[in-house]
């Protein structure tokens, strides 16, 4: 599995975000036994109107459509930052194998700088993979919120 290259394919959704208005977070699925994308996407809060239509759940949500099933096993999801205690949890809920993230969120994230998501018993482990391309990640969302203050 190419991490860089389909971490990039996340960081170019981030900038569909960005372009969008939206907080650049932005991520793909893919299947782990063919390589292949399954579904991108990026937050769409802003467009929706509504507080949890992160990219995450954007992407679970569609992928579940698409593939006819409610468990995404044999899947990795790449986004651009840390998810948050409900996005992490989605993740659990529909049996996602493996997460790489790009940036650490130090006020929302559940998985690293909080432990949460980790503390919680009886869930299906997901293999967590951090810091991926994180100074890309981190950029696209310090530019959009220089941006938002002009």
């Amino acid at each position: 599995m190419n991490i860089d290259y389909f971490m990039n394919e996340a960081i170019n959704q981030a900038k569909n975000a960005f372009d969008n208005q939206e907080v650049p977070v932005g991520g793909i699925l893919v299947d782990i036994n063919t390589n292949k994308i399954i579904e991108k996407g990026y937050n769409r809060v802003n467009k929706e109107k509504n507080a949890i239509y992160h990219c995450e759940i954007d992407l679970i949500m569609n992928a579940c459509k698409k593939l006819s099933r409610k468990y995404l096993n044999n899947t990795a999801m790449f986004v651009t930052l840390e998810p948050c205690l409900m996005c992490a949890s989605a993740i659990s809920e529909a049996h996602i194998d493996k997460l790489y993230f790009g940036a650490y969120d130090e006020k929302n994230g559940a998985i690293e700088k909080n432990k949460i998501f980790l503390k919680k018993k009886h869930t299906f482990e997901t293999e967590i993979y951090g810091g991926i391309k994180e100074k890309d990640c981190q950029n696209l969302l310090k530019n959009y919120f220089i941006k938002l203050r002009k």
